[in-house]
């Protein structure tokens, strides 16, 4: 570890360390444009302009710089202060000054490296450079007089999204950074390029001229378009959400957020259940709460009742269906909305084992029947990493494009029980092999030979589980701690003919299947499920309520109410004890706090935020084999999985014109 000076403080500093980030460690603040630090150094901006000794008598960019032993390094000296005060002055010369009606104003670093850098004054009075606007699609606003060359956007695409889609055209002054042929930036990650870029060139189109950072209310959340778990910042004006952000994770998302999660803000406003409905007649009618009670009480269903749970549902809810439903004598709870019927009676064979963070150390990788890109984008990106760092990637299943080398082995899921040899000899020569099994992979029976491969190759080993499943659902691993699997699946539910069947948000199943049962939906969209009951009780949405979630690797997470839900809507918890009380049962909480208590006494791993400890991994059961085609995915649109993005003009935008080729017109006809 070399030691060094900063400012005369003496420290160790890791060695392959910058001086940036040896500065960092002293606690001096060092300005940056250009540098990020989970891109590649550029060098660009100069903005991190430093004083070494031994070396040049003149500043160097201390981002580029590598630390060494006997350094002196002065952040503070008039040498550094005059040459960052040059540096700003030459930013400046041809940035606009159009702070008023800049979406960035209030987090704009440009501006406030400006008042801290800065001289407070310019010496040129030229004609400023103007570059025009370019097209990067419906999310990403441009104004690109504004951009000063700092390659970020280049950078994440290259590096992490791992698309080339934007580049530099031309050279010195007359540099313009633009997407390829000025198309749209089409892939699911594009958007964190707007909290990448430092100034106004790259912003938010959906959210632009909407609010000033400083009018907003941030509130702590979880993302629910998905199994990652994102964790997110819920930014509201009053009782509206107005836009969501990445909060930093290392162990989740890093700082990363997938478009849909991003962009599903703007759904969270339109087709809201926000009354309770009837259906009298064959038609819905609005009715009072009162009125819908007295409905669901006129159901009497006894102990013939089934509860499905949606993709979205918060554990809370979950847990005071059930303690409904076991209130009433039944124990049919299911959550896998399409069908799936995998085991789930040990919680270690249906987690992500390696931990998100985890497999990027994995330097052989075997994916069954899921398309990472769509069912999980920020996975996707850990499994970019670790092909990077010289992993061997196979996949068994219809062919997508990932961004890294990737050896398709074909559609037959029987591929599994005998691998090619090209397989055995990656999986047989790895460190630290891994198994990804996907939701298409789930329902050909590659659960249990995944199991019987990971004994093979001996997937489990001292400090390492490279044997995991992919959730695409946001409630599936609390759903499935919480008892919401049987063991035929929905086929179960539909079997016993249950009189009343309550829907938590489900709205990916066929209703047609219960026919004779009556169906209360306790949902906040106007969705499909909606479409289908015969009383409607509006709820909240993930925004509008407390509660837990517990992601694909186990992780169990908080998340806290941004806003209160609209008109007549109510929490999903406060419904389910106001409908035991109209079916005369006792569930034995009558606030959230014993709720809470409740749930956490049944299943303590849910009371500890972190990853839940599931055990050992079981033995394969004999004769296990997968079989069936995986000719397709479950999800066929990823900018519209779930009833709130389908609510969304932003992402019906995406789909219609990155997915489909329509232009805004046609979309929006």
């Amino acid at each position: 570890m070399p030691k060094l000076k900063v400012d005369g403080v003496e420290l160790d500093v890791p060695a392959g360390a910058t001086v940036l980030q040896a500065c960092e460690l002293a606690g001096k603040e060092i300005p940056r444009f250009c540098y990020h630090e989970r891109l590649s150094i550029a060098g660009n901006c100069r903005m991190c302009l430093v004083e070494v000794k031994p070396g040049p008598p003149k500043p160097q960019a201390s981002c580029a710089l590598p630390a060494a032993e006997g350094q002196e390094i002065r952040t503070d000296s008039e040498m550094v202060k005059k040459a960052r005060e040059g540096v700003m002055e030459f930013l400046l010369i041809n940035h606009p000054l159009d702070c008023p009606i800049c979406d960035q104003g209030g987090e704009c670093d440009l501006q406030d490296q400006s008042v801290a850098y800065g001289r407070g004054a310019s010496r040129y009075d030229e004609n400023k450079r103007a570059v025009t606007d370019k097209y990067m699609g419906p999310l990403i606003k441009t104004t690109m007089t504004r951009c000063i060359h700092c390659t970020r956007c280049v950078r994440f695409s290259e590096e992490i999204a791992g698309v080339d889609e934007i580049g530099a055209l031309y050279r010195g002054e007359g540099m313009q950074i633009s997407t390829y042929l000025e198309g749209a930036a089409k892939h699911e990650l594009s958007a964190n390029v707007i909290d990448l870029c430092p100034v106004g060139a790259l912003t938010s189109k959906p959210y632009a001229f909407e609010a000033r950072p400083w009018e907003l209310k941030k509130t702590l959340g979880i993302d629910v378009s998905d199994a990652v778990g994102s964790n997110i910042r819920i930014d509201s004006r009053g009782r509206e959400v107005l836009r969501i952000l990445p909060r930093v994770n290392d162990d989740v998302n890093e700082e990363w957020l997938s478009d849909r999660a991003r962009y599903v803000v703007d759904g969270l406003t339109r087709r809201r259940l926000d009354k309770p409905w009837l259906r009298r007649d064959g038609k819905l009618v609005a009715a009072s709460w009162a009125e819908a009670f007295d409905a669901v009480a006129k159901i009497n269903p006894g102990s013939s009742v089934a509860v499905i749970a949606g993709d979205q549902v918060d554990c809370e809810t979950l847990f005071a269906a059930k303690a409904l439903a076991r209130a009433l004598g039944s124990s049919l709870l299911e959550g896998r909305q399409t069908g799936l019927a995998y085991t789930a009676s040990n919680m270690a064979a249906v987690a992500f084992n390696s931990t998100l963070n985890g497999i990027e150390e994995a330097d052989a990788v075997l994916i069954v029947g899921s398309h990472v890109r769509d069912e999980a984008p920020l996975v996707n990106t850990r499994l970019r990493k670790a092909a990077k760092k010289g992993a061997k990637v196979f996949a068994i299943g219809a062919t997508w494009e990932p961004t890294y080398p990737a050896t398709f082995l074909g559609e037959d899921a029987a591929i599994l029980n005998d691998v090619p040899a090209e397989v055995v000899a990656a999986f047989e020569g790895a460190k630290k092999p891994a198994i990804v099994i996907g939701g298409a992979g789930l329902a050909k029976g590659a659960l249990e030979a995944g199991l019987a491969f990971a004994e093979r190759f001996n997937l489990v080993r001292d400090g390492w589980n490279g044997f995991n499943v992919l959730h695409m659902a946001a409630s599936r691993m609390g759903g499935l701690m919480l008892g919401y699997a049987q063991p035929g699946g929905l086929a179960d539910l539909v079997a016993a003919k249950p009189k009343m069947v309550i829907s938590l948000g489900a709205d990916e199943v066929d209703y047609t299947k219960f026919a004779g049962s009556m169906i209360v939906h306790i949902g906040h969209h106007g969705d499909k499920a909606a479409h289908a009951a015969d009383v409607i009780l509006p709820a909240a949405a993930f925004t509008e309520k407390d509660g837990t979630y517990v992601n694909t690797e186990g992780r169990v997470q908080y998340s806290e109410r941004a806003v209160y839900a609209p008109g007549d809507a109510r929490e999903d918890w406060t419904i389910l004890r106001a409908m035991a009380d109209a079916l005369s049962v006792s569930v034995g909480f009558d606030s959230f706090e014993q709720l809470r208590a409740a749930m956490i006494a049944e299943v303590p791993a849910l009371g500890v935020e972190g990853l839940a400890d599931y055990g050992a991994l079981p033995a394969a059961p004999k004769g296990a084999k997968a079989e069936g085609l995986i000719a397709g995915y479950p999800i066929k649109d990823h900018y519209l999985t779930n009833a709130i993005a389908r609510s969304s003009p932003t992402l019906q935008r995406c789909s219609a014109e990155l997915l489909h080729g329509e232009s805004f017109a046609e979309a929006a006809e």
